[in-house]
Formats: C-alpha cells, sequence, structure tokens
C-alpha cells in the first residue's frame, strides 16, 4: 500500500477508529463477545442493555468504580452513530423497540486483534496442501481441451487406485496428531472467516440499496429510463461476481446430501480430543442460519425498495391531478369568456355521419317451451354421511412434537418427526404439517430434493405422497438459553 492510501484508510475506516478509541478494550470485548464469538446477528436493544449493564458492572467492581461512569445506553448511541460506525441501529417489522447488529469494521478488528496473539502451533503443510488443490481446480477446470482433461482425470483415478491397492494390502495410512491439528486449526480459521463474510455481504447489499435509492431521488429523467435504471441495478446485484459466489455456497449449502455429509464430518472431527472445539461443533447450522439471514436482507431490500416506488409513484399522480386541475380552469375560464384570444385547431370541418339503418335490428330471442308433466322424483342410491363427515387436524399437537425434537437438535425434518410419530390422520394431517407456523421455529422447503411420506388410510390401504423437504429450525436471533427457555415459556402457556 501507498503513502496516501494509507492515510486515507486511516481517515475513513471504522476499524481503525476503534482500535485508536480509548475504550476500545471495552469495544473489542463486548461486541466481539456478543456478535463474533456467539455469532448473534440480532439483538433487541433493550437485551443488548442488559449484557453490556452486567459487564460494565463487572469491570467496575474489578477495576474501580467510575471506570466506566456512563450509563449503558449511552455507550450504545455513541457506538451507533455515524462518527463511530460500529454497531448498526435499525428498527424490525412490526416492532417499536431499536435493534443492533455489528458492523463489518468490528469483525475486522477482532480479526486483527486475534492474528496477534502468539500461536504455539502454526501449521503449514495444510495450507500448501490447499494451494495446489485450488490451482489445479482454476487450472484443469477453466481447460477445454478434453486431452489434458482426461489426463489429470487419468491421474487422479491412478492415486486413487494406488490408495485402494495399499489399503487392501493393509497398509492403511493415517493423520498423526500433527497433521490432524493442523488440518483442523485451518478449518477453523476458515470457518469462523466465513461467518465474518456473511456481515460483510449484507453490509454490501446495503450499500448498493443505498446508491439505488438516492439515484432514484435525484432522478430527472423519465419513469420508463428510471424503471430500466433500477432492473439493471438489481440484476447488477444478483450477477455479480459477489452475487453469483453467495448464491453458489447458499445453494451447495442446502443441498440434502452436502448437509448430511457436513454434520456428520463436523460430528465425527469433534470426537478427536485433542482437536475439539465446541465453537466449531455447530459451525455448519451457524453458516445457514448467517445465509439465511443475508437472504431476507436481499428480500426485505427488494420490498423496502417496491414502497418507495410506489410512494414515488403517488408523487407523479399527484402532479399529473394538479395538471388537470389546471387544465379545467384555463377551460372555465375561456368558457365564461374571460380570455379575449382564443384559438383551437379541429380536426376535420364537417361531423363523421352514421345512418340509423347502418345498425343491425333488434331480434327477439325465440321462445323454448318446457313441459313439466308427469315428472318423476328420483331416490338417490347409496350413503350419503360421507357428505357431512369432515376432517378436523389440530395443530397445536404437531406443533408439539416439532418443538419436542428440536429441544436435541438445532433443525429436523419432517420424516424425521414422522418417524416417531407416524401419520394418524393421513392427507389432511400432512398438509397441516407443512403449513405449520410458529414463532419458537422457522420452516424451510428445500425443493431440491424430495421425500416419500407413507401413511395407512382408514381402508387399510398404503398412501405415499411425494413432498419437498421440510426442514425444522430453531430461531438464531438470541442465545441459545433464551430459545430453551422461550420454547418452555410457549408450552407452558
Amino acid at each position: 500500500m501507498q503513502f496516501d492510501e494509507i492515510v486515507a484508510v486511516r481517515k475513513s475506516s471504522a476499524a481503525w477508529r476503534l482500535l485508536r478509541a480509548d475504550n476500545a478494550p471495552l469495544v473489542l470485548s463486548f461486541l466481539g463477545r456478543v456478535f463474533v464469538d456467539d455469532n448473534i446477528r440480532e439483538i433487541s436493544e433493550s437485551g443488548l442493555i442488559s449484557l453490556l449493564d452486567d459487564e460494565l458492572y463487572g469491570l467496575n467492581q474489578r477495576l474501580g468504580e467510575g471506570t466506566y461512569p456512563r450509563a449503558p445506553k449511552a455507550y450504545l448511541d455513541e457506538w451507533a452513530a455515524p462518527s463511530a460506525g460500529w454497531l448498526r441501529k435499525y428498527y424490525v417489522t412490526d416492532s417499536d423497540e431499536p435493534h443492533y447488529d455489528a458492523t463489518p469494521a468490528v469483525e475486522r478488528a477482532v480479526a486483527w486483534l486475534q492474528s496477534l496473539r502468539e500461536r504455539d502451533f502454526v501449521g503449514t503443510e495444510s495450507r500448501l496442501n490447499t494451494v495446489f488443490d485450488l490451482l489445479r481446480q482454476i487450472v484443469y477446470g477453466t481447460n477445454t481441451d478434453p486431452q489434458v482433461r482426461l489426463a489429470e482425470l487419468r491421474r487422479r483415478r491412478a492415486e486413487i487406485d494406488a490408495e485402494i491397492d495399499a489399503v487392501e494390502r493393509g497398509e492403511v495410512s493415517v493423520l498423526d496428531a500433527t497433521r490432524r491439528r493442523d488440518r483442523y486449526q485451518q478449518f477453523g480459521e476458515v470457518s469462523r472467516a466465513l461467518l465474518s463474510d456473511f456481515r460483510e455481504v449484507e453490509a454490501n447489499f446495503r450499500g448498493l440499496d443505498r446508491q439505488m435509492r438516492e439515484r432514484i431521488a435525484t432522478w430527472r429523467g423519465t419513469k420508463g429510463e428510471l424503471l430500466d435504471e433500477i432492473v439493471s441495478s438489481r440484476t447488477m446485484i444478483t450477477d455479480s461476481d459477489q452475487g453469483r459466489s453467495f448464491q453458489a455456497f447458499y445453494d451447495l449449502l442446502l443441498s440434502a446430501d452436502r448437509l448430511d455429509e457436513l454434520d456428520r464430518l463436523v460430528r465425527e472431527t469433534q470426537a478427536f480430543s485433542d482437536v475439539a472445539d465446541d465453537r466449531l461443533a455447530n459451525i455448519h447450522h451457524d453458516w445457514l442460519d448467517a445465509g439465511t439471514r443475508a437472504q431476507d436482507t436481499v428480500r426485505r431490500l427488494s420490498e423496502q425498495l417496491r414502497r418507495f416506488l410506489d410512494d414515488q409513484a403517488w408523487l407523479e399522480n399527484r402532479r399529473v391531478m394538479d395538471l388537470l386541475r389546471s387544465i379545467e380552469a384555463s377551460a372555465y375560464s375561456v368558457r365564461d369568456g374571460r380570455t379575449d384570444e382564443f384559438s383551437h385547431e379541429i380536426d376535420s370541418p364537417s361531423p363523421t355521419v352514421v345512418l340509423p339503418m347502418e345498425r343491425p335490428l333488434y331480434h327477439r330471442a325465440p321462445t323454448v317451451d318446457i313441459e313439466s308433466d308427469d315428472i318423476e322424483y328420483g331416490e338417490a342410491e347409496g350413503d350419503s354421511d360421507a357428505l357431512f363427515e369432515q376432517i378436523h387436524v389440530d395443530p397445536a399437537p404437531l406443533v408439539d412434537e416439532v418443538r419436542r425434537r428440536l429441544r436435541r437438535h438445532d433443525q429436523v425434518t419432517l420424516a424425521d418427526v414422522l418417524a416417531e410419530s407416524p401419520l394418524s390422520q393421513g392427507l389432511a394431517e400432512l398438509i397441516t404439517y407443512l403449513s405449520l407456523t410458529d414463532e419458537s421455529f422457522t420452516k424451510i422447503f428445500d425443493d431440491a430434493t424430495t421425500q416419500h411420506i407413507g401413511w395407512t388410510d382408514e381402508f387399510g390401504a398404503r398412501r405415499t405422497a411425494r413432498v419437498p423437504r421440510v426442514i425444522y429450525s430453531r430461531p438464531r436471533t438470541t442465545g441459545p438459553g433464551d430459545r430453551l427457555d422461550a420454547i418452555e415459556t410457549q408450552e407452558s402457556r
């Protein structure tokens, strides 16, 4: 970096301002623990004030009264001010209480501080293997020559065949503790970096949306040109390198096979006591929650943009009405002779004549005679009780069943729920499961994967329905303990 570039970053970077702040240890320790370590993406003002009050009380008790004399809300207002830019303060739908989220500047500052720690072990072998894999993907993934691709595939097949032969002979090569620790260290760094990247992706999406709103507010052209500009801008967001990379990552993470494999690999890795880290035990679920939140951010920005355009259309309609009233006032002044000089051109000196006989005459509709003599009343055959039978499925027990499964798992599928509690009311109960809504969990439909749900009807016949994969998961807006308390409170009600 050049000297002038470093000076510009020093003046404009919020992360640099955070590192230079007088209360930087408080900001970094508190915000890093809440938003980075615990991966909280949204918290209410009252909840954050409560956590900061406990933090300030403990520091004042340990460092002396008056070390941090201000109220917790005063600190939050200072950190969320534009001059600081360390917290994002906003309002969510159906809530009058502000909510907070950390900005990417906090992620960068915390990551930089963590990089300053002395490490007793620095792995290099796994990084070298990763470099080779990435270079092979770049070179052979973009090469269109079939011979080159076939040569690489044969080389990889030869390596796999040699490894298979060695295993069949009983020569099993396993990773020792050092190499296993090396790879786990790299896995932890990449996993935490991904969570940090999601928050930066959200910030970039909001920045593009602000630029688009500014473009709309200062537009002076026609409405058609404005719509073309908006459509191209939204396409630019989704078709950008960042948008395509994020969508590819999210689609890959939603793949049922990949998600199951990732969950299995993480659980088996945590079984090694020398590399296990509790913060990485559910990292793939944190990825899914962060990716879903980024998708929700884009959806909310689109809805807000639509409402903004509706307001612009209302202003244009009001301008049109003002023009119409002006035309009416001018017409009244001409009618009353209040305008001395008035002239108007007409298209033709004579009107167009249409004779009445050129139109078709009225024809009366023919009358149809209906004979109602000798009518025989019919009798219904069969039992009509089935017409009055109604099936009602109470959703409350189904919600309780999903909650019970989510006590032991962060997310479950519909097939997991039905494995313990099969369908007893047939298709109506299955449809009720698909339409469940509750504040204690969220529901995701994976259209890329289908599942077969079976049940036995009242006649003893076996029925099967093919439906998309349904995933019920806990919400990630608060800490794990708070979510369990909220579920138990809801069940007690």
